[in-house]
């Protein structure tokens, strides 16, 4: 008899649990689709990128979403499969179950959802008060249009406007006795020296594509939203006019423009991590770096960085091939042979990567690109791998000189044996304001900067006998 009583009990669980799913789906118990969407974001990222947080114990992350993902996508598969629908740029969410008992096993920890176009819409919860304006520097040509653009927001928006120390002292505005009352109302800084990263509301750049990768090197955290205008000499990245600066800053002040949110890299240079003993770099068999080759000790961050176009390991003034380990979460991948190799994000895909021969990638999709330069084999082809994974790179034992690597074209540094730099998706993208909408404006610079697949058209048939000609 005592035999029976634990499955009479588990029988009767088994149909408690039953009939309270057969009451959620007549409507009778509270679903717990707000549990899911807490227990799935990250708890690590800010709540601007993720949507908030709910920080809770590992445990209770994998019981909760489980049970919660389970009722709630069993008590009503329509509606669910219309919450999805929108997180996806082209396409719904994937589902996440497989057949009657196989599923993916909750991740608190995801690192970028690709969101409707429509959806990422630019808002403010304040009016914004403090703008920053970058000019590109030993130019003449952009005096006139900085001059106006201060003298506007500074007379008739009423605004604090942030620039460099040494865009103000240039000698051209301090000749300018009618520009001496906007620049006595200037606030100044200098890079390195002063943070601004936490009074910034809206960030002007006046310029090229050079202009938004300084404003992003400016701010390691959270960014501002960027406003580029073309005044440079590509302009890939600086999607508005200056010619109509007033109407575009007033429909910015006003909210609801169209933001596209460009991921950066999060860099780590880590020196000495590695041991240099030559018997210690051989790897195992299966490719992972085993724990006794690493030195916790001698590693130390030397370099950490966001980076916004690519991260750039080449040979430096060295005649012989450049001879780096590239590892993927821990893995060694591939030994990179040649020039150098290049980590880009998509933003970067259409800058040094590009001339590598690599793909183009809208910013909106999440991934990482590794692109090799002049490698010598026939068969290494550029890879995009997911936004989430960690990168490696360091220098192969048999590596007969050293490395050198570059951030955005900035902070060129060596890297020698033992030294490592590790790559990964940023929780702090820029987000840059659209002209039009993030599609539309990435396609439109693909056609007006880099003339993508310009081309004379074919001439139609004119008659039949034509055709006839032609088959013949």
């Amino acid at each position: 008899m005592e035999d029976g009583l634990p499955s009479r009990k588990a029988e009767e669980g088994g149909s408690s649990k039953r009939s309270q799913r057969q009451q959620e789906r007549q409507g009778k118990l509270p679903r717990r689709r707000k549990e899911v969407k807490r227990s799935l974001r990250r708890p690590d990222c800010p709540e601007h990128l993720s949507g908030g947080s709910v920080h809770r114990l590992p445990e209770q992350h994998e019981s909760e979403a489980s049970a919660s993902v389970e009722d709630t996508a069993e008590s009503c598969p329509k509606r669910w499969d219309r919450c999805r629908r929108g997180h996806f740029l082209h396409g719904p969410y994937p589902a996440t179950h497989f057949g009657p008992k196989a599923c993916v096993l909750p991740n608190p920890t995801s690192v970028m959802h690709i969101q409707d176009p429509a959806s990422q819409r630019l808002t403010w919860s304040k009016p914004p008060l403090n703008v920053l304006v970058i000019r590109k520097i030993r130019d003449e040509t952009l005096l006139e249009p900085f001059k106006e653009l201060c003298r506007f927001l500074v007379e008739e928006k009423h605004l604090m406007v942030y620039v460099e120390k040494k865009v103000v002292d240039d000698g051209s505005l301090m000749s300018d006795e009618s520009f001496s009352a906007i620049r006595n109302q200037l606030c100044t800084f200098r890079e390195g020296y002063d943070d601004i990263s936490d009074c910034i509301d809206l960030i002007i750049c006046l310029g090229g594509d050079g202009t938004l990768l300084y404003a992003s090197s400016l701010f390691q955290g959270s960014v501002p939203p960027v406003m580029a205008f073309h005044l440079g000499s590509l302009g890939f990245l600086t999607p508005f006019k200056f010619e109509s600066f007033k109407t575009e800053v007033d429909k910015v002040f006003e909210g609801n423009a169209a933001i596209i949110l460009r991921s950066r890299l999060k860099v780590k240079v880590v020196k000495g991590m590695f041991q240099r003993n030559e018997q210690l770099f051989s790897v195992q068999e299966n490719g992972i770096v085993p724990h006794n080759h690493i030195n916790n000790e001698a590693g130390k961050i030397t370099l950490q960085l966001q980076v916004l176009n690519e991260v750039v390991v080449d040979r430096g003034p060295s005649s012989y091939l450049s001879n780096v380990d590239l590892y993927l979460d821990g893995r060694l991948i591939t030994s990179v042979q040649g020039d150098g190799v290049i980590v880009s994000t998509p933003t970067g895909s259409t800058a040094y990567a590009a001339a590598a021969g690599a793909s183009m990638i809208h910013p909106n999709v999440p991934a990482i690109m590794v692109t090799p330069i002049c490698p010598h084999s026939l068969s290494f082809r550029p890879i995009v791998v997911p936004a989430g994974v960690e990168l490696m790179i360091t220098l192969s034992p048999d590596a007969r000189n050293t490395a050198w690597v570059s951030f955005d074209g900035r902070k060129r540094q060596e890297i020698q044996h033992g030294d490592s730099i590790k790559i990964t998706t940023s929780c702090f993208p820029v987000p840059s304001i659209c002209c039009h909408d993030l599609v539309y404006d990435w396609f439109d610079s693909l056609a007006q900067c880099l003339h993508w697949n310009v081309r004379k058209k074919q001439t139609r048939l004119t008659d039949a006998s034509d055709s006839s000609e032609t088959e013949n």
